[in-house]
């Protein structure tokens, strides 16, 4: 109840830039939530699927790719499978996977600065009131101080969770990549023995 009290005092009592500030630090983080949340749940079943077919394969269970699986369809057009085309099955199925990295990698870098623009901005307003004011002691300095600091303190809780999902869905990406790999020369060693 405290902390909302304080965010709802701090956009009163705060300049135009504070809000505009605030606001795109919570759009960011918004965003970089529900694209995680979004590519999160599509790379886990994927991975899964990818997974269960490189079992299947494995332990010769299947002679050829799932049916799920995303070179499934890149095989099915082809009588023979061939490393180019199952490297570009590969290529399009990492870069349909990694949509949306860029977009937090993005927002990973740049909110401390929207932050930092915001601190600066807010000082400069602080001073400027003080400036007002005949005398100026630490009472009144610092409080002024301490508001202006707010927008560094979220773009900087931002970042860490925009950079965390970057990492999160980087890895699953390469998971991905990796599983495909493997079913791929699974599958040209196996057309190359017939």
């Amino acid at each position: 109840m405290g902390f909302f009290r304080f965010l709802s005092d701090y956009l009163a009592n705060g300049s135009a830039v504070t809000i505009i500030v605030v606001s795109v630090l919570s759009i960011y983080f918004v965003y970089s939530v529900w694209l995680f949340v979004y590519r999160y749940r599509v790379l886990s079943q994927r991975i899964d699927i990818e997974s269960r077919s490189l079992t299947k394969l494995y332990m010769g269970l299947s002679s050829g790719v799932s049916k799920n699986s995303m070179l499934f369809r890149y095989i099915q057009k082809v009588d023979t499978p061939v490393a180019q085309m199952m490297n570009a099955a590969i290529n399009d199925s990492v870069r349909n996977a990694t949509k949306g990295l860029t977009q937090l990698s993005i927002m990973a870098s740049t909110s401390p600065f929207v932050g930092l623009f915001g601190t600066v901005v807010g000082i400069l307003e602080a001073f400027s009131r003080l400036s007002l004011q005949k005398s100026a002691s630490l009472s009144v300095v610092a409080p002024a101080i301490s508001e202006a600091l707010v927008a560094t303190a979220i773009g900087i809780f931002v970042a860490i969770f925009a950079y965390t999902f970057h990492l999160i869905l980087k890895r699953m990406a390469y998971e991905l990549q990796s599983l495909m790999q493997s079913e791929s020369e699974i599958v040209l060693a196996q057309s190359a023995r017939e």
